[in-house]
C-alpha cells in the first residue's frame, strides 16, 4: 500500500476518539473512560476502500491487488492549558504538528456512564478550547519568527518587511483565538507561512460522535446541526459517525458489514465517509496501474501532471518519461478489455503537460 495521507485524529478526552480510532484501524488502542489515557500517539494504516480495483482486476488477473492507503494518528486528548503543558499537552501538541489534516472529534451525545471533561454535553465550547489550545501554540511560533525577521530588516530587503507585515497581522487573529485557516489569507501569503507549520492552518473535519438512536438521521440532532453552523463560517466539513457503531462494524466481515449498514439505513459506514472527506479536504484523487502483475491505485494531488504522477511509481519514471498511455476506468469498463479500448480509439497517448484525471488507468513509457 502507498501511503500519502496522515489525519491526526484530535478533540477533548472522552469524545470518542480512541474508539474511534479503534474502529477504523482494528489496532486495538486502549479506550478507558478517563483523560490522558492515550500518551503516545497510536498510528494505523487503512486502505482507501475503491470499488474500481475488484473490476480491473476481473480484467487483468492479477497477482495481486494493491489499494493507497491513510494514516490515521490518535493524539490524545487535548484539555485547556494544553499549550502551556497541560495534561502533557506540548508533547501532544507536536503530534498534531506532524499531520496534513484534523479530524476534530465532538461529542453530541449524553451518556452518564461516560465522564465529560467539562462536566457537560456542548461541541461549540468543545471546539473553541481545541480551537484556542492550537491558536496559542501557534502564537509561540509567530513571535519566535517575528523576532526573527526583524533582525534581517537592516539588510533592507522588501520581502522581509512583507513578510513580518503579515506575521503581525496573524499574530492578532490568533491573539482573538480565530484560526489562521479563518483569516483569509492568499495563495501566496499561505506559501509565506508555509514552513511555520501552523496548526490554525491546516485543514480541520469536524466528526460529530452520535448515540446508535441517532446516526440514522444525525442531522436532526441540535448538537450536530450547532456544529454544522460553525463549521460553514470555515467552509469546514462535518461528518456524524456512530463511534459505538463503528467498532462493531470493525468486527464484520464486507457482507456482513453492508447487511448491517443496510439495516441501519446507512449508504456508508463512518471511517468511508471519514476517508471520503478527508481525500475532498486535501484535493486529493486516485489515479490506476493495472497488468498482470498487480492492479493498484495511487493516491496525487488534484492538477498533478503526468511526469510528477509517474513519479508517484518511481523517481526514474519521472525522469525518463516519455508519453503517458491512458485510458479513462469508465471506458475502459464499457469496452471490457485493454485492447478493446485501443481498437475503439478509447486509449490516448498524453505528453509532460497532461493533467491527470480521476480514475485513469495509465501506463507510463519512459527511458532512463
Amino acid at each position: 500500500m502507498s501511503t500519502n495521507l496522515e489525519v491526526g485524529i484530535v478533540g477533548l478526552p472522552n469524545v470518542g476518539k480512541s474508539t474511534l480510532f479503534n474502529a477504523i484501524t482494528k489496532a486495538g488502542a486502549e479506550a478507558a473512560n478517563y483523560p490522558f489515557c492515550t500518551i503516545e500517539p497510536n498510528v494505523g494504516v487503512v486502505e482507501v476502500p475503491d470499488e474500481r480495483l475488484g473490476k480491473l482486476a476481473a480484467i487483468y488477473k492479477p497477482k495481486r491487488i494493491l489499494p493507497t492507503a491513510m494514516r490515521f494518528v490518535d493524539i490524545a486528548g487535548l484539555v485547556k492549558g494544553a499549550s502551556k503543558g497541560e495534561g502533557l499537552g506540548n508533547k501532544f501538541l507536536a503530534h498534531i504538528r506532524q499531520v496534513d489534516a484534523i479530524a476534530q472529534v465532538v461529542r453530541c451525545f449524553a451518556d452518564e456512564n461516560v465522564t465529560h471533561v467539562e462536566g457537560g454535553i456542548d461541541p461549540l465550547r468543545d471546539i473553541e478550547i481545541i480551537n484556542t489550545e492550537l491558536c496559542l501554540a501557534d502564537i509561540e511560533g509567530v513571535e519566535k519568527r517575528i523576532e526573527r525577521s526583524q533582525k534581517l530588516l537592516k539588510s533592507g530587503d522588501k520581502k522581509v518587511q512583507a513578510e513580518i507585515e503579515v506575521l503581525q497581522r496573524l499574530l492578532k487573529i490568533l491573539g482573538d483565538a480565530v484560526p489562521a485557516r479563518r483569516a483569509g489569507f492568499s495563495d501566496d501569503e499561505k506559501l509565506l507561512l508555509r514552513d511555520l507549520n501552523l496548526l490554525t492552518l491546516k485543514p480541520v473535519l469536524y466528526v460529530t460522535n452520535v448515540s446508535e438512536d441517532e446516526i440514522a438521521d444525525a442531522e436532526a440532532n441540535p448538537y450536530v446541526q450547532k456544529v454544522q453552523a460553525f463549521a460553514a463560517e470555515e467552509n469546514a466539513e462535518v461528518i456524524a459517525v456512530c463511534a459505538k457503531l463503528e467498532a462493531e462494524i470493525a468486527e464484520l466481515d464486507d457482507d456482513e458489514a453492508k447487511a448491517f449498514l443496510a439495516d441501519l439505513g446507512l449508504a456508508e459506514s463512518g471511517l468511508d465517509k471519514l476517508i471520503r472527506v478527508s481525500f475532498k479536504l486535501l484535493g486529493l484523487m486516485t489515479f490506476l496501474t493495472a497488468g498482470e502483475q498487480e492492479v493498484r491505485a495511487w493516491t496525487i494531488v488534484r492538477g498533478t501532471k503526468a511526469p510528477q504522477a509517474a513519479g508517484k511509481i518511481h523517481s526514474d519514471i519521472e525522469r525518463g518519461f516519455i508519453r503517458a498511455e491512458i485510458v479513462s476506468f469508465n471506458d475502459l469498463m464499457k469496452a471490457g478489455s485493454q485492447n478493446a479500448a485501443r481498437e475503439q480509439g478509447l486509449v490516448r497517448l498524453e505528453g509532460k503537460e497532461y493533467v491527470m484525471q480521476d480514475g485513469d488507468v495509465t501506463y507510463f513509457r519512459f527511458n532512463v
